[in-house]
């Protein structure tokens, strides 16, 4: 039986949290824009900081477990 939950969540949260297709925190323009579809280098690391904190606290903190098998 294997883990997919670190695959799974990592694949999830990078698609969701990619800046520029939901929302770019900060925005080109203004602080937080929405469907933009444009970034900066300040949004990648923002982004990436939350991307970071979101999976830890998942795989870490609260232990989320997929088996397959």
């Amino acid at each position: 039986m294997t883990d997919w939950a670190p695959v799974l969540i990592g694949v999830v949260l990078f698609v969701l949290l990619q800046p520029g297709l939901l929302f770019s925190f900060p925005g080109n323009g203004k602080q937080l824009e929405f469907g933009g579809m444009k970034t900066n280098g300040k949004a990648i690391f923002i982004h990436t900081l939350i991307f970071f904190a979101l999976y830890s606290i998942l795989i870490l903190a609260v232990k989320v477990h997929i088996y397959t098998g």
